[in-house]
């Protein structure tokens, strides 16, 4: 099984970690690990977000190894910066685990993380490490915004086109397909474990007036909710112009279930979806699926096909 941590101890593993890393290229991060804190330019405005990812809850390490983890934990903070319609540019994390962890589950961690991080154009800066009776992966996204100010949830108008960037509903299904004890087909399962955001569709977005924006970590439908009910409108989903893949059809008829489910109500894609003035040209990556109304005589809400939508729509952290 080779070293553990403890056995390599805490400031072993720190330098173990750093050596992996080592410089910075990009100019980011003007002093790493081996200080309290990281001192970083990032450029512009700083926006943050953090992250966490927990060992049972989160991921299944039968279902997903070290390096998977660390691409996971880094693409689920570094998407709500695009989000925001920043640009990722450093990491810190946190991480904490039970002390017989093998020493070499933490180097894949540590790559999968820096990893992720360069499909971003971002730097791992540092972190922390502590002893813990279970996993968990903390991560910290620090970016820049390139423009005026930040695309929130808040914005979207009355008349607005409603358009998603990246996959939809993979995910969904590779959990589905791993659910049910099979390991094929491989592209959806890959998709489950690495995730492959649009990163660069959030400060496109941005640029081309996106006027409330949110990036679909637990489901289409929910987190649509969260910006319809932050911008006061209804959002109307057009299941119509949501592609459906051959990959999902195939393996939807062989599971008995609608792929709609999983495109409407599935997260872990961390596709973008944002609102758009109806005279907006479009970024080249976002798809029209909806427009923003008035709000429903019951509130600001979702539809689907002009049917208000009462379900869920997605996963709750605290009702599974």
């Amino acid at each position: 099984m080779g070293e553990t941590v403890a056995e390599l101890g805490e400031f072993g593993m720190i330098s173990r970690i750093a050596e992996s890393i080592g410089t910075d290229t990009r100019g980011v991060v003007t002093l790493g690990i081996g200080d309290d804190a990281a001192v970083m330019n990032l450029g512009g405005a700083t926006i943050a977000s953090v992250d966490t990812m927990v060992e049972g809850r989160h991921y299944r390490p039968e279902w997903c190894g070290a390096q998977e983890v660390g691409r996971r934990a880094a693409a689920a903070a570094m998407t709500d910066i695009a989000a925001m319609g920043g640009v990722p540019r450093a990491l810190l994390v946190s991480l904490a685990i039970p002390s017989d962890t093998p020493a070499q589950w933490v180097s894949e961690l540590v790559a999968g993380l820096t990893e992720e991080a360069a499909v971003a154009g971002a730097t791992l800066a540092g972190g922390d490490l502590v002893a813990a009776e279970n996993t968990c992966v903390s991560v910290t996204a620090l970016g820049a915004l390139p423009g005026p100010g930040p695309v929130t949830r808040a914005g979207a108008q009355v008349g607005d086109v409603v358009a998603i960037a990246g996959r939809q509903g993979w995910a969904a299904a590779g959990l589905t397909v791993l659910s049910r004890g099979f390991r094929s087909p491989r592209a959806l399962v890959a998709a489950y474990q690495v995730p492959t955001p649009p990163y660069p569709s959030g400060p496109e977005a941005a640029a081309a007036g996106a006027t409330a924006m949110i990036d679909v970590s637990d489901g289409l439908l929910a987190d649509l909710r969260h910006l319809a009910v932050a911008s006061d409108v209804l959002i109307d989903v057009d299941p119509d112009q949501l592609p459906v893949p051959d990959q999902l059809l195939e393996t939807s008829s062989a599971f008995n279930v609608d792929p709609l489910t999983w495109i409407l109500a599935g997260g872990d894609d961390h596709a973008l979806v944002a609102t758009f003035p109806e005279d907006a040209a479009l970024p080249a990556m976002f798809s029209r699926i909806g427009r923003a109304l008035g709000p429903d005589t019951q509130g600001a809400g979702v539809a689907v096909n002009g049917r208000l939508w009462s379900g869920r729509g997605g996963h709750d952290h605290f009702k599974g």
